[in-house]
Parts: C-alpha cells; structure tokens; sequence
C-alpha cells in the first residue's frame, strides 16, 4: 500500500481528539510555510535586509525555508506527533527566528513580526503558561539580539517595551483560547462518550426486541404447539397434520429470518391488513390446541390500520397471548381491537390463576416490559390489572398516526 493510501487510513483510526490536533498541527505548518515565504520575498523585494550579515541571512532564511516544508511534508504523510515533536519545533523556531533577526538586524528589521508564530504554536498547544513562557524567551532573544549584538540603529527602549508588552499580551490571549478550547472539547468528547453508551445500550435493546418478538415467541409457541401434538396424538391425526405442517413452515419462517439477522439484513416487512388474521389464527390455536374458549371482536370488523401501528399491536397482543398460554391456565380468553376517535383501543382479559404484577422482575417481566414499550413508542399507554385467582386484563391506548409522522 502506498503512503498516501496509508494516511488516510491512518487517520481514520484517530479518535476525534487527535483528529482535531492533526488538524491543527497542519493549519500551523502552512502558516510556518507562509512565513519563510515571506521572508524570501521580503529580502528579494529588499535585498538591503541583508547587511548586516549576508551569508548568514540566506542560510537562515533558506534553511527556514526548508525546515518549514519539510514540517508540511511530515503532516500531509501523518508522521508527526504533536507531543513528541511539538516541544522541538517551538525550540526551532524560536531558533531560526532569532537567526533570522540577527541576520537582518542592520536597519529595524521587520522580521520581529516572526516571533509571534512560536508564540502562538505555543500557546495553541501548551495553554497561557507555555505561551507565555515562549513569549518571555523571545523577548529575552531579542532584546539580547538588539541591544548586546546589533550596535546600528539601536532600538530604543520604549519601543523594545512595547513589543514585548504586545507579545506577552498575545501570548496570553492565544494561551486563554487555547485552554478555553481545550476545556470545551473535553466538555464534547464527554457527551461524545456518552452519546456513544447510549446508542450502544439502545442498539441492544433493539436486538433484544428483535430477538424477543421475532424468534423467542416463536419458540415459545412451537414449544407450546409440540406439547399439544404429544397429549393429543392419536385423537385427531388430521388436526396433529395441520399442526406439524404450521411448525414445519414456521421454523423454516423463523431458520430465514435468523440468517437475514446474521447478515444485518431487514427484517421481512410486516404485510399491511393482516392484523386480524394473524390474531384470528393465534386465538385458533388456543381454542383448538388448548381447548381454550377464545373470543376476539374487533369495531370495525375488517380493522385496518397505519402498517407500523398494525406490526406493534400485533406484537403487543401476542405476547399477551403466549402468556395466556405458557402460564394462565385460562378457560375462557377475550380479546377486543376498536377505532374510537382516532385512537386504537384494545383489551387482552383472561380467567387464569392471575399474578402480581409488581412481582414480575427480571427475566420473567420482560415480556411485559416490551409490551409497554412498544405501546409508549406508539405514543400510547398501558395498564396490567391482575391478582391471584382473578386472571389478568391487559388494556392499552395509543393514537391512530404513522410513527414517521
């Protein structure tokens, strides 16, 4: 793999933090890169810059030139590492600049302006300490440059203090932003994490939705459906047929599904309008396998609704029915569906042995955990009254919009 392939990837592996200094550390490079520039088309625009000390002067100047492309270079190919570096090119600016004043210091030289780029890299990186501290030893280099080694055109002392006033000053100001910024985005890599936790915890919640509504209730309802055929094997070999041929193409139903799920693929959309009639065909079950008198009523009674509301109403009641059948012990199951001013009414009541709901924890209560939560998804409510020896009535409320809506 080329180096300009790796790169990329390379930064794809970053967390936002370091993508965010490589950014910066980049931004810093071109605008080192456009000083040297500068300087090389100062002293061609003024060749009288180099005075003082011309040989001098065009090795600075071009070895500046140089250290600040190849820096560029070392970003653009993801090999810099700001804490490892980012101490030595201060150190080398401050070096270079302070060449480059001495250099050109014959006349007021304007190249003071340079060391407010190691100031700012400094403050960027290290906060108003390493700002300032940076900013104090260029003042100390030029002042030592101006007043110890340059003898023409001295520089006054007013203005040596004023410059170095506005150094420190910015040095300051850039150290406050740069912590200030520093702060913020610990504030954002923060929420970053927790945002990241949650999603976590919800996509699990979503594959124990999945798991739950789509696979373990079939289960759940082959098991029920097997211990049926084995207490009633020779009463109806017909109805035992009819009954091994709905298992058979069920666990071939849910065998499909498990390998749509494994490859990340969607779920089988839900079919509109069949809402009653997979209901029709559950409460079937319970009447004709469990000998259960089951009644389902629904106003209007060909009910359609919105296709999302009609897949978790469905899930809602059938996890309400498989309870009915796994531990109810019911004689008698009423199930009632109805449109009444646009909302969807329904109701689950059966004459079984009853529980306590506030005793239903754990792995045991999930299936009515879901079932509330389908109902708040839909915007709706649901209530659970049971008690032991009185059976269980199971009513929910939710409006009659799409939830895209």
């Amino acid at each position: 793999m080329s180096e300009t392939a790796r790169a990329p990837l390379e930064r794809q592996t970053m967390t936002p933090e370091e993508q965010w200094l490589w950014q910066k550390e980049r931004v810093l490079a071109w605008v080192r890169f456009g000083f040297s520039l500068a300087a090389l088309l100062v002293i061609q625009l003024n060749p009288q810059r180099l005075a003082s000390f011309p040989l001098l002067s065009h090795i600075s100047l071009f070895s500046f030139f140089i250290y600040s492309l190849l820096i560029v270079i070392l970003i653009r190919g993801n090999r810099f590492h700001s804490h490892k570096i980012g101490l030595l090119t201060t150190c080398l600016d401050l070096l270079w600049i302070s060449l480059i004043v001495l250099s050109t210091g014959g006349s007021r030289t304007p190249f003071f302006a340079f060391y407010l780029f190691p100031v700012i890299t400094a403050g960027s990186r290290y906060g108003i300490k390493g700002g300032l501290i940076v900013a104090l030893i260029g003042v100390a280099s030029y002042g030592f440059i101006r007043f110890s080694i340059v003898q023409a055109n001295p520089l006054g002392i007013d203005t040596f203090i004023i410059r170095s006033i506005y150094l420190l000053v910015l040095a300051y100001i850039f150290g406050f932003i740069s912590e200030f910024e520093k702060k913020q985005n610990q504030k954002l890599m923060a929420l970053y994490k927790t945002a990241n936790e949650v999603a976590t915890q919800e996509e699990r919640r979503r594959i124990a939705h999945e798991l739950h509504d789509r696979l373990l209730q079939v289960l759940a309802s082959l098991t029920v459906r097997l211990e049926t055929c084995r207490r009633h094997l020779m009463d109806s070999p017909t109805e035992l047929t009819h009954e091994l041929q709905l298992m058979e193409e069920t666990t071939r139903a849910s065998m499909d599904e498990i390998r749509r799920f494994l490859a990340g693929q969607a779920a089988v959309a839900w079919i509109p309008g069949t809402l009653i009639e997979k209901l029709r065909e559950e409460m079937k079950f319970l009447r004709d396998g469990l000998s259960v008198r089951a009644i389902i009523e629904s106003e209007p009674e060909e009910l359609t609704l919105p296709p999302e509301i009609e897949e978790e109403t469905y899930y809602v009641l059938r996890e309400g029915l498989m309870n009915i059948t796994r531990h109810a012990q019911a004689s008698q199951v009423q199930l009632q569906l109805q449109e009444v001013g646009g909302r969807i009414q329904g109701m689950l009541a059966d004459d079984g042995v009853g529980f306590e709901p506030e005793s239903v924890t754990g792995r045991n209560g999930y299936g009515l955990i879901t079932m509330e939560e389908r109902i708040k998804k839909l915007g709706g409510t649901l209530t659970i009254n049971s008690s032991p020896g009185h059976g269980t009535r199971i009513s929910f409320s939710a409006p009659l919009k799409s939830l895209g809506a």
